[in-house]
């Protein structure tokens, strides 16, 4: 059963689900526009004594009250927070979560056993200037976040239940943070820094991809992840932890298992 604490953080505390077990926790963390619940899916169907630890990021959701900067330096400050005081866990990121996990993974915090990035937003950034600012109003209202979704976001049709709480995550921020990731984070290189994450990696891309897709990821993420290695999802888009949540938790399972 999960129960939620909070965890002091910079200008409050952050609320963070945490469901207890044994060995290394999984410690989720979501991507622009979701919620602590984008894995809830992936979190049900891993191991039933697996310890799993997901929130809502700074400026998201139950954290909308927090204040910003919301850029991936506070991102990563706030994730470093979280993990502290568990013995041994998995950083899972996806897409701007992957990217804060990499930030997380380079400072070799205490504990860190691995790390999985989901379809993430490589160290090397992909976008140039008109990318980012029609990025920056994908989420403007229901309609555009449902165009989003229809026509870049996923592959996979989704549950109406899950495409509904995708929407209604996608709303979920304050406009800094909503801005912050398109307009600043997406385009930071931190090329430089994940060359000091030592821990194995493993990238999950979605073979359908539109926003980071495998060759994209090949280019600008693995040449600077020595330790890393990439699989790629058959028939899937951005939102693999929605569209094939059955299929993460079974990598999740198998990584943790090689560690």
């Amino acid at each position: 059963m999960e129960t939620t604490q909070d965890v002091k953080v910079a200008g409050g505390v952050l609320p963070v689900r945490f469901r207890p077990g044994t060995g290394p926790a999984l410690v989720f963390l979501h991507y622009w526009g979701g919620s602590g619940e984008t894995f809830a899916r992936v979190a049900e169907r891993v191991a039933p004594g697996r310890p799993v630890v997901r929130y809502d990021q700074r400026g998201w959701g139950a954290a909308r009250e927090l204040p910003g900067p919301y850029g991936l330096t506070q991102l990563a400050e706030d994730a470093r927070q979280v993990v502290e005081g568990l013995d041994r866990y998995v950083l899972i990121g996806h897409s701007m979560g992957g990217k804060v996990a990499q930030l997380v993974a380079a400072g070799r915090p205490a504990g860190l056993a691995g790390v999985v990035l989901v379809a993430p937003a490589p160290a090397r950034p992909a976008v140039g200037p008109q990318e980012q600012e029609a990025l920056a109003h994908a989420y403007d209202n229901a309609e555009t976040v449902r165009g989003a979704l229809d026509h870049v976001l996923t592959h996979r049709p989704l549950p109406d239940d899950v495409r509904e709480r995708v929407v209604a995550d996608s709303l979920a921020a304050t406009e800094d943070a909503r801005l912050t990731w398109p307009r600043e984070g997406i385009a930071e290189d931190i090329g430089d820094i994940v060359g000091r994450v030592e821990v194995p990696v493993l990238v999950l891309a979605g073979e359908r991809d539109q926003v980071d897709p495998p060759a994209v990821l090949a280019e600008r993420l693995l040449p600077f992840l020595p330790t890393a290695t990439m699989a790629v999802l058959p028939g899937t888009g951005h939102l693999s932890p929605l569209e094939a949540p059955g299929e993460i938790a079974t990598r999740l399972e198998a990584f943790v298992a090689g560690l």
